[in-house]
Order: C-alpha cells, then structure tokens, then sequence
C-alpha cells in the first residue's frame, strides 16, 4: 500500500448527532409500511447496540433502525449484500426482510430481519475459548474468500474501516495524552506507531468491521452466528483481527492466528485497531469504574503480547 501523507487521511468529524426511536414509534411505523405485521408485539432489544435501535418484532423478527444519518448509509449496503455474503459463510448472519422509509417522525431507512438466537458472547460465557477462537477464525477465513471486486470500499459508511489506520491517529493521540499517568504512553505509542508503519500489500479482501463481542452469538458457549455488518467491505481485513486482544485468551489468540496464518505487518495493524480503539474508550471511560477496569485489562493484554512478541 503506497505511503499515506497528512492529505489524504479522511476526516472523521465529531460524533454523530443521534436521534431516540420509542418502542410507540416503531410500532406505528411496521403498521403504517408493513400493515400484515402491524399485530405484532414490538419490544426493545437491551443493550441494542450504538449504531442502531434494535427492536424484537413479534417472536422471529427484529427491526434496527440507525441512530443517525452516519449510521443510515450502512442500510442499503446489508440489504445489497447481506444476501451474497450469507451463503458463504459457515455461520448464520441476519437475513433482512424487508426495508422501510422515513415516517412517524423518524428520518431514515431502516430494515427488518430475521431474528437470530444466541446470547452476547463474554468471556465468561464461552465454554471452549480455543475452539471459539478457530470458529471465529474460520468464519473470517470464509469471508475473506468472497469475491471482493464489487464491494464497498472504506468511507464513511464503515467509519473508514479497512483503509489507513492514520484515520485515527488525532483520536489515538489525544487518548494517549488523556491517560498519561495512568498507563505507560511510551510503551503504548511504540505499538501505535509499530502499526502504523507495518504496511498492507494492497491485497482487497471482505472483512466485518467490528468483530466485537456484541456482534458474537453464543449458544451453550459456542459461536453461534455474527450479526450487525453495518461496518462491513472490501480493503485491508486487518481491523478484524482486534478482537484477538479484546476478547480471546492468549491460547485462543494463538490458535486465531495460526488457522487465518497472518503474517507479522497483518498481525501489528490488527494489534493498532485494538489498541486506538481501547485507548478511545479508556480516556472516556475515566469516571466509570468496571468500564474503566474492563480497558485498562485490555491495554495490558496488547502491551504485554506486544512486548512478548518483541523481546524474542
């Protein structure tokens, strides 16, 4: 990948302005555009997610409607090609149903699926960490050998994910200053600035976008399905490897690497998402102490794998 000068790093902007969906609204909404499922219960999903409202439509439906314009270009997106990658993937994924419009006070598209089982994968709750790490790892394996020519390439659908980690880099910096004192910056900025330099070789290939453990369904402890693909296309796959950092165990990360075989400039771009990404939430989570702990866990994990990795 050529060499990314300060011109050509997209601008993120600041944070998008969200807008609040009621369970009331939404039901109005699927009866106005969707009268033969106007008699179905309409209840919130807890922990729906930040991108989207998510709503359970009756017993085998959900309804995710965007939080804000940023959040609305990843609509017509899922419906193009959520039905494409579904099939070549060895785990299940939502399958939208149906697209509805702007109405009832709501200003963007917003979709229907179908509604998939499973609890919100954590630690905790995964029986066999190993074996979730290869299911995980084949289930990437599998989607980055979709035919990439015609997918979405980074922009602001996916908040740039699968282009230039540079894209970050005034968040990265500013997290770092915000935690001086409370972690060590230096060592943190050495692997900032390892991933950064660790280059791509152009290779476009799929990749989610947000492999986080709200997106991972667990059935009895194992990897059930992968939802929300709102971040998904076609680039450097890298940024799906944070979650070797965020979730796995060191054993479980090992094993992810090994079966997806990525090479070392991969691996350190993969550890940069992680990184920038828990510096972020670390520097806004200050006054919260469990999400606070939850970070700083993190960070540990990526410095000390980092520093393994380097003193050998």
């Amino acid at each position: 990948m050529p060499d990314v000068g300060a011109d050509d790093v997209p601008d993120l902007g600041p944070l998008p302005e969200r807008v609040a969906v009621d369970a009331a609204q939404v039901r109005r909404l699927v009866a106005g555009q969707f009268p033969h499922w106007a008699d179905l219960p309409v209840e919130p999903v807890a922990d729906g997610g930040w991108d989207n409202w998510t709503f359970r439509l009756g017993t085998g439906m959900s309804v995710r409607l965007p939080s804000a314009v940023e959040y609305a270009e990843a609509v017509a997106k899922e419906h193009r090609w959520l039905p494409v990658l579904a099939p070549r993937l060895p785990l299940p994924v939502p399958t939208p149903l149906a697209k509805g419009g702007p109405g009832e006070g709501y200003p963007y598209a917003w979709s229907v699926y179908r509604w998939l089982d499973g609890e919100t994968a954590r630690a905790d709750r995964i029986a066999d960490p190993v074996r979730f790490a290869l299911d995980l790892a084949g289930f990437v394996v599998a989607l980055q050998g979709v035919e990439a020519a015609d997918g979405p390439r980074p922009g602001r659908h996916n908040w740039y994910r699968g282009g230039t980690l540079r894209t970050y880099g005034g968040l990265a910096d500013r997290a770092l200053t915000a935690l001086d004192g409370r972690i060590d910056v230096g060592l943190a900025g050495e692997v900032w600035r390892r991933a950064l330099d660790a280059r791509w070789d152009g290779a476009e290939r799929w990749f989610h976008g947000d492999l986080a453990q709200g997106n991972l369904l667990l059935d009895d402890g194992h990897l059930a399905a992968i939802i929300d693909f709102g971040t998904c296309g076609v680039g450097d796959p890298s940024c799906d490897l944070a979650i070797a950092w965020t979730l796995l165990t060191a054993e479980g990360r090992r094993a992810f690497r090994e079966r997806l075989a990525v090479d070392d400039a991969t691996w350190a771009r993969g550890r940069g998402w992680a990184l920038w990404k828990t510096l972020v939430s670390y520097a806004n989570e200050l006054d919260d102490g469990e999400a606070a702990a939850s970070s700083r866990r993190i960070l540990d994990e990526i410095c000390a794998e980092y520093t393994d990795g380097t003193s050998r």
